[in-house]
């Protein structure tokens, strides 16, 4: 990358940090797991050496090292503020299988080392070509043999309409030097065009679709998804041909479910199946333009790899998945083991309907023991005694609905336990990444969030922020009820019933053993308390 470009993008950064925090679908978890779906067997992260490109502060590597002690990461970033601000934290949190290192992508070489996973997410599309190039040839270079690696990008068609968006907005706020005041410039020349825009115009219904994006979404998101120097979407299948250059061949989406031409009805599967003559990568560059795509998240591995590709789900890799997933009905009523037709809504808000009492005994079983994953069998066994019929009877039921569901993306995967409690223990345990997050203290501000067991980041309660720093293993609800007491009594807390502060004694155990009671619950829905 030439010097000017290097250091325009390194201050940009240092001036304007980029939020940093878990992705789920970079989790070297899912990236095995999506792997396997499609027929490859790939190192299981308890052990792996995991490389992120673009690291920011580390906010998406740290819950992923405190999972996995016995694995090796690497981030290198090109701002120097935020590798020097995150490796500080990754020094509180003890990790020692963590660094962040100040460090220019375009100038790792094969001395860097291999790594079974490689992330580079939100930078692709923000750099120059030659640092596009850069992120291609070291996830070909130092990627190994049976190794993943992800990369997002932006894409069009999707793209095509937001960039009048962002040339709209630098043509206003890139003169201002101030960041801030840069970001107002640029949303007022949004106003004026919203305000402005003819009815019924290209114009209008680009921005009608844009607006509530830039009026809700981060500052950080903003500057750099608009106002970056650097912003280069390109076609699905240029960046397939490029990465297939660079010595790699696509795998496959981190969301699998938009790979399904299934999903989209068969007025659409027929002719595209006819159309793409068995091509995965030209039916989904078709799926673009059908639903105006922006953006894409590929999974990629060495080339010697790719014949080993299979699209087609194999039952005998399904059964091997541990799966989880959530479910509730649309009147709010429970589920009924019976013939009755009841919609339901799933993950990611999606609908689905269920019909026969083997089906619903699956979504009763996946949903009770929600966030924590179940086996095959351990699911059959489970819908086989609700059902009240034999395993052989349910089997078929039970594999043909999780594989709809799968297709759907209304369930999740993984090819070992979630490390998730499937109920609230005597004596509840919270991983020790979680309970010593520096943000827990209500000192620290009036929000604060974890990363959970499935690498997402949930909001905490006060509550919660109270009792996660006591969740060891060693303390039992009482005592847990007692603490909160304690911390009221001292005026740390305060309880409010019927407008008044709680006081007397017996009112405020009774309070805060409920309190107790739902916090966990609640702690445990959010994925937060282990299993062990």
């Amino acid at each position: 990358m030439p010097d000017s470009v290097t250091s325009q993008l390194s201050n940009y950064y240092d001036e304007v940090p980029y939020d940093s925090h878990p992705f789920p679908q970079t989790a070297a978890e899912h990236l095995e797991a999506v792997a396997f779906l499609f027929g490859l067997d790939v190192p299981p992260p308890g052990k792996a050496r995991v490389l992120e490109l673009g690291c920011a502060s580390g906010g998406n590597l740290i819950p992923l090292a405190a999972r996995f002690p016995d694995a090796t990461f690497v981030g290198v970033d090109l701002s120097a503020v935020q590798t020097r601000q995150g490796q500080a934290a990754v020094d509180r949190a003890g990790l020692a299988n963590l660094r962040l290192r100040h460090f220019d992508i375009s100038e790792i070489d094969e001395a860097f080392g291999q790594f079974d996973y490689i992330i580079c997410h939100g930078v692709y599309s923000w750099v120059p070509g030659a640092v596009q190039e850069a992120i291609l040839r070291a996830c070909a270079r130092n990627l190994a043999p049976h190794g993943v690696a992800y990369i997002s990008y932006n894409v069009h068609p999707g793209w095509k309409s937001r960039e009048i968006v962002r040339d709209a907005m630098i043509l206003r706020g890139a003169p201002r030097d101030e960041p801030g005041e840069k970001l107002s410039y640029a949303r007022g020349m949004l106003e004026f065009l919203d305000q402005s825009a003819r009815p019924g115009s290209v114009l209008k219904a680009t921005l009608d679709e844009m607006m509530p994006v830039v009026r809700s979404a981060s500052p950080s998101y903003l500057m750099h998804e608009f106002l970056e120097p650097c912003n280069s979407p390109c076609y699905f299948k240029e960046f397939v041909a490029r990465a297939n250059n660079a010595g790699l061949a696509y795998l496959g989406d981190a969301e699998p479910s938009t790979m399904f031409v299934q999903n989209y009805g068969e007025q659409v599967r027929a002719p595209l199946l006819r159309e793409c003559g068995g091509s995965q990568v030209m039916m989904e560059q078709y799926l673009d333009f059908l639903v105006n795509r922006s953006f894409r998240q590929s999974l990629l591995v060495r080339q010697e790899r790719a014949s080993q590709i299979r699209y087609r789900l194999d039952p005998q890799r399904l059964r091997q998945l541990d799966y989880a997933g959530v479910f509730f009905t649309e009147d709010g009523g429970p589920l009924t083991l019976d013939a009755r037709e009841q919609p339901c809504h799933a993950l990611r808000n999606l609908k689905v309907t269920l019909r026969l009492p083997v089906h619903k005994a699956v979504a009763l079983v996946l949903d009770e023991r929600y966030p924590a994953s179940v086996g095959v069998e351990a699911l059959i066994t489970a819908v086989a005694d609700r059902a009240g019929e034999p395993r052989a009877q349910v089997d078929a039921f039970v594999m043909a609905m999780l594989e709809e569901l799968l297709i759907l993306g209304a369930v999740r995967i993984r090819r070992a336990p979630v490390n998730a409690a499937a109920h609230v223990a005597e004596f509840p345990r919270a991983l020790a990444s979680v309970r010593s997050a520096p943000d827990l203290a209500l000192a620290a501000g009036p929000q604060a969030q974890a990363c959970n067991q499935w690498h997402e980041q949930v909001p905490l309660s006060v509550i919660e922020r109270c009792l996660l720093p006591l969740l060891d293993g060693g303390h039992s609800h009482q005592a847990l009820a007692d603490f909160l007491a304690d911390e009221a009594r001292a005026e740390r807390l305060r309880f409010i019933k019927d407008e008044q502060p709680l006081t007397d004694d017996e009112a405020l155990r009774d309070f805060t053993r409920q309190q107790v009671a739902l916090a966990l619950k609640d702690l445990r829905r959010k994925g937060l308390l282990t299993a062990a």
